[in-house]
């Protein structure tokens, strides 16, 4: 068992608050999922405050069932107190006897210790001690490891511009014990939770206030994740993507892995550079992940295989990694576009407008075309809707004809309208002119541009009729076996309800707000 317990335990709560009632809250709430809890002093308001919490912790006993860490961060090494390292010790030592365990000490703060002070004080709780490296991950070595005697277990933090830079992170918690590794940044997020896989001894997750960089709340390591049952065999899966924050398959394929009980993650990569990502998938023990926005076509070069219709379409949005670490492309958002429109357009010599020519419109342009409608391409880039038009057998037309023009079906195969910016249409209402509208982008549930369609007294379609169709054959691919469509899609659609609902929210409550002038 790990030096900071197992199980659920390993997941660390971050309690963050600026008043001492605040963090209280948090501490209970925490209480509710793990017994680890660290306390960051540091980001109290003031010394009363940091009194006050602690002097509330001796009283409740709450230590005595779970393990606390008090953190009072300096400036100095990216946390928030500002004063001097002596004061700091000495919040550390009142930490210890209202119940904390252990005590984060940052290695700058030691460094401006005198070499006898922190060895003599023996008031002091078990020392984590801690390295910080906001600006991008240094070079490490196993030398890096080598703690000080006063200091029971070690923490390494550092910001990952590459995948890369994380992996170099976890590969020093191999073989190590007591070492916690931090992979900091969205570039990070993945490793952050894979590095219990790899042996850390902690993963951080805030109750409330994110504290650093790439930070899974506690509910989401904990329900979404199950970071806390991660093993070496563990299956591991993602979604490749820039960006990757906005992405609901992690909440999808997750919610089957869960529903079926398989032992398997799914998680989002943000890929800026696709040979960083290849080169990780055999390390990371990637079995299988999804390809979207902007690799779909990219991904090709890095096959082994493709499947005929997916090399044929030129874009892939699902790779399986075989036992001997082949790569093998398919499609599935060809399925996704048709079990769409399925029952709402006979498509079968209809006319279809697809609006836009990136690696989504390509598998919608040979679906459409291979299930006999008559599809026309517009795209901001002339020349890339000409491309796909010759090899779809489609036919392209301008924009500044959409106006006089009527279609059967208009497809949006473009991310404009895509959270955050949903107030955004890629097309005006003059130009639309069909009886059905099908937009592929799925967050929000419902964009600008179905809600324009909707008011002119068009069918829509959102996206997410779509997504549920690839996603599902995507699992079904990766697992062999049927996937648990209704829980995975029951999930999805509870977590868009609550979106909009706290967006209608917001647009009310500011529709009401007084003016400020």
């Amino acid at each position: 068992m790990g030096v900071f317990g197992r199980g659920v335990n390993r997941i660390c709560a971050v309690v963050a608050a600026s008043t001492a009632t605040e963090a209280r809250q948090q501490v209970r709430r925490a209480l509710r999922k793990t017994r680890t809890l660290e306390l960051r002093l540091d980001w109290l308001r003031s010394d009363a405050e940091r009194k006050a919490l602690l002097g509330w912790l001796r009283r409740s006993g709450g230590h005595r069932r779970a393990t606390f860490l008090a953190t009072c961060r300096r400036r100095e090494g990216g946390g928030k107190f500002r004063g001097s390292p002596e004061a700091e010790l000495a919040w550390l030592v009142r930490a210890k006897e209202a119940g904390c365990r252990w005590c984060d000490l940052e290695i700058e703060t030691l460094r401006r210790l005198p070499k006898r002070m922190l060895s003599e004080n023996a008031a002091l709780p078990k020392v984590l001690l801690s390295l910080h490296r906001f600006n991008r991950t240094p070079p490490l070595s196993r030398l890096t490891l080598r703690r000080p005697a006063n200091a029971a277990a070690i923490k390494i933090a550092a910001t990952s511009r590459t995948i890369r830079d994380s992996l170099r992170l976890l590969l020093l918690t191999r073989g190590s014990k007591n070492v916690i590794a931090v992979p900091m940044g969205e570039v990070g997020l993945p490793a952050r939770l894979l590095a219990l896989r790899e042996g850390s001894a902690l993963a951080y997750a805030p109750v409330s206030q994110s504290t650093a960089p790439g930070q899974v709340s506690l509910k989401q390591a904990i329900g979404l994740y199950r970071a806390h049952r991660l093993t070496r065999r563990t299956g591991v899966y993602g979604v490749i993507a820039n960006p990757v924050a906005h992405s609901l398959s992690p909440l999808f394929h997750n919610a089957g892995f869960a529903a079926r009980r398989v032992d398997a993650v799914y998680l989002p990569f943000l890929v800026e550079d696709l040979r960083d990502f290849i080169d990780a998938v055999p390390e990371l023990g990637i079995r299988g992940f999804s390809v979207t926005i902007p690799h779909k076509q990219n991904i090709l070069r890095y096959l082994a295989e493709c499947e005929p219709l997916a090399e044929q379409i030129g874009a892939v949005n699902t790779v399986v990694v075989r036992r001997d670490g082949k790569l093998i492309g398919s499609n599935t958002d060809y399925l996704g576009v048709l079990r769409a429109l399925r029952g709402k357009l006979q498509l079968h010599g209809s006319r279809v407008l697809l609006f836009g020519a990136g690696g989504a419109a390509r598998a919608a342009a040979f679906a459409l075309v291979h299930a006999g409608a008559r599809v026309f391409i517009c795209a901001r880039r002339q020349s890339a809707a000409k491309d796909l038009a010759r090899a779809a057998g489609a036919e392209t037309i301008p924009r500044n004809l959409l106006r006089r023009s009527s279609f059967d079906a208009i497809v949006n195969a473009t991310p404009v309208g895509m959270a955050p910016h949903e107030s955004i249409s890629p097309l005006g209402p003059s130009e639309l002119n069909c009886r059905v509208v099908l937009d592929m982008i799925v967050r929000p549930l419902e964009t600008e541009l179905l809600r324009m369609a909707s008011r002119k007294g068009i069918l829509t379609i959102p996206g997410i009729r779509m997504f549920f169709a690839q996603g599902i054959a995507q699992w079904e691919l990766w697992m062999g076996r049927r996937a648990p469509a209704s829980a995975m899609q029951a999930a999805v659609l509870r977590q868009l309800r609550t979106e909009g609902a706290a967006r209608k929210r917001n647009a009310t409550g500011n529709a009401i707000m007084p003016s400020s002038t």
